[in-house]
């Protein structure tokens, strides 16, 4: 994200999210970084000094935490289901709210998206469907520099009755963030992800009733945002969705599971949460070379369909989010490799200063290097 001399005042006018007043419209999105303690993926003091430095966003969401032991898809992230995870990710809290910064943790289940290895006894993952995901690779073994992929293993389905205990699952998810201190929780319907993988005509091809119609295809991520809102209250809890128009890259298609009406499926997915009366939508624009910009007719129907706020991401620089912010489409703005690299971006977006380059090689797994070593910018 290059920076220029542009008026970045409109980013840092406070903003209302649920019960919370934001000190700026500038957003930390999930970013997996592959960090935690092993065994047991345990959120660690490394983390809680990553999530520290960069407390100056106005918001901050968690990298995606799995909600069960069968959620995890990459070595090495942090789960939020066992008493010690509680434990680790409120050194993590307690750092962020020292700052006076708002923080979610992001529950996350990656479904089809696994690799026997990363499962309990080594079994299959679970899905919707036993259709295999392509065109992506998954860790299986985390290192410094790098790590081991892997093609992920085909799933088994599951049953009805596993599917109303993976909603009380993120319920319980739900629970534990509020013990660990979160100020409330982001449901993680994207990527592919299970969630996603209920939504998409193209991985769910269920009988019963989580599958067929869109509606019953949207059954499943309908009851996860009720259950979880029993739990933490509508006001506190928000949804990130990842829709995907099209693409001439066959292989980016597993992120957002392009649908033949894309349009119809977000929209009205969009109209169970402004029904709901979570406080935020999150839309991640694909982030690749090249890639399609959402439709002007998408912005407009979400805008017109959900009253809560908006928050964009992909690829995003400050002249696209004032841009949109201008135009009313959006209300916050996430920036995510440049929150990697640059712990005080809000201050350098505000006065126009350079940015940092993140480095590839150490973006999963290792050590400080590369996650809390990044430097502030030097007058």
């Amino acid at each position: 994200m290059k920076q220029t001399n542009l008026d970045t005042t409109p980013l840092f006018s406070t903003v209302q999210l649920g019960p919370y007043t934001l000190k700026n419209r500038i957003v930390m999105p999930p970013l997996t970084r592959s960090r935690s303690t092993q065994s047991g993926d345990i959120p660690n003091d490394l983390m809680a000094n990553y999530y520290e430095q960069r407390a100056t966003a106005g918001f901050m969401v968690t990298e995606g935490t799995q909600i069960e032991p069968r959620g995890q898809g990459y070595a090495w992230t942090p789960g939020i289901y066992s008493q010690e995870q509680i434990e680790g990710w409120k050194k993590v809290t307690k750092a962020v709210h020292a700052k006076d910064s708002i923080i979610f943790a992001q529950l996350w289940h990656v479904g089809r998206v696994s690799h026997t290895s990363l499962q309990p006894n080594n079994a299959q993952p679970v899905a919707p469907s036993a259709i295999a995901a392509n065109n992506v690779k998954v860790f299986i073994e985390t290192t410094s520099g790098g790590g081991v992929l892997a093609d992920p293993s085909e799933p088994r389905v599951l049953s009805t009755e596993e599917v109303s205990e993976l909603v009380q699952m993120y319920a319980q998810a739900a629970r534990n963030a509020l013990e660990a201190g979160f100020d409330g929780v982001e449901l993680h319907c994207a990527n592919g992800y299970l969630v996603n993988q209920f939504m998409s005509e193209h991985t769910n091809q269920r009988d019963d009733q989580y599958g067929g119609s869109l509606a019953n295809r949207l059954r499943f991520l309908k009851e996860v945002v009720a259950a979880v809102s029993d739990v933490v209250g509508s006001d506190r809890m928000g949804v990130r969705f990842a829709p995907l128009f099209a693409s001439t890259d066959e292989t980016r298609v597993y992120l957002g599971l392009v649908e033949s009406n894309p349009h119809h499926t977000y929209i009205e997915a969009v109209k169970i949460l402004e029904k709901a009366g979570i406080a935020y939508l999150s839309i991640a624009e694909a982030d690749w070379d090249n890639a399609p910009d959402l439709p002007k007719d998408f912005y407009q129907a979400v805008r017109a369909e959900f009253s809560g706020r908006i928050i964009y991401a992909g690829k995003y620089t400050v002249s696209k989010a004032l841009k949109v912010l201008s135009k009313g489409y959006g209300d916050l703005f996430a920036f995510g490799r440049p929150f990697i690299a640059n712990p005080d971006l809000p201050e350098r977006i505000a006065n126009n200063w350079p940015l940092n380059s993140a480095d590839p090689i150490t973006m999963y797994g290792g050590t400080e290097v590369g996650y809390i070593d990044y430097p502030y910018y030097q007058k």
